[in-house]
């Protein structure tokens, strides 16, 4: 009985967690879309606040005693931290220059890759139903792309390499916490600053840094609120991503990523019969 509990009470975690990613990971789409579009922020840059954010509010619940920091060699992180960097970038560029629907649904194709990397690389088998998931999910994703009324050929380049580097991070970040034996708080702790780091270097570079349109530019209060807004939904977002990969597998955050572009679809279809 005692065993029975235990599996209920993990599963009623899983699931709260699912949720949690659920809901932070629609408003964090809806929002960063709404400062593309209405505030024109730059998106290196507005991914460098999302690190910094990430790693400021694992720094304060460190200090809360959530968790207690490990020492880890920052040559093992490395290819995790410039991979998170890719990942949010190329993500965030998908966002920027495609629709919501093709840039959510376009996401359903890390499932895809996550398999093809975790056989060909790693050399885990997957049961045949899996494999067989993998066709209408391909299917739908390409066939949505070609007929998008307003397809944009260099938007779906940004979500092709979001994809391919997104499906990388994630199945490094599955490996790191179980080949280091850390948990996800203290793997995330390490890895922002790096990631923070790496973009401070390259910001300079592809986006300017004082003057109209720039980090330090003169933005409103209410674009700098959105902004921190924005890092917040973040920060909660990386955390549940490293949780729910920790605590599954890689294979199934983007099976709970496809379950959410399926509810926004009805969310968006409920809201055009209203």
């Amino acid at each position: 009985m005692a065993s029975l509990a235990d599996r209920v009470r993990g599963n009623g975690r899983i699931a709260a967690g699912l949720l949690f990613n659920l809901l932070v990971s629609i408003c964090i789409v809806f929002l960063n879309k709404w400062i593309y579009v209405h505030h024109g922020f730059p998106n290196m840059s507005l991914t460098l606040v999302h690190f910094v954010v990430t790693w400021l509010g694992l720094y304060i619940c460190q200090k809360l005693d959530f968790f207690a920091p490990k020492s880890l060699p920052l040559s093992k992180l490395l290819l995790l931290a410039l991979s998170f960097c890719g990942f949010v970038v190329f993500t965030n560029l998908s966002l920027q220059n495609n629709t919501i629907g093709t840039y959510q649904l376009a996401k359903a194709m890390t499932t895809p890759v996550i398999i093809a990397i975790q056989t060909f690389w790693y050399q885990k088998s997957f049961s045949v139903r899996i494999q067989l998931t993998m066709i209408p999910i391909t299917v739908g994703v390409i066939l949505n792309s070609y007929y998008d009324v307003k397809f944009h050929a260099l938007g779906m380049v940004f979500a092709a390499l979001g994809v391919l580097v997104t499906s990388l991070y994630q199945v490094w970040v599955g490996a790191k916490q179980h080949e280091l034996q850390v948990n996800s708080m203290q793997l995330l702790y390490y890895q922002a600053p790096m990631s923070s780091a790496m973009l401070l270097v390259a910001v300079p570079f592809f986006e300017p840094v004082l003057g109209e349109g720039g980090i330090f530019g003169p933005w409103s209060v209410s674009a700098l609120l959105m902004v921190l807004l924005s890092g917040v939904i973040a920060f909660m977002v990386n955390l549940s991503i490293y949780w729910i990969i920790g605590n599954t597998s890689p294979v199934t955050y983007p099976f709970h990523v496809l379950s959410m572009w399926v509810f926004f679809c009805i969310c968006v279809c409920a809201h055009m019969h209203a």
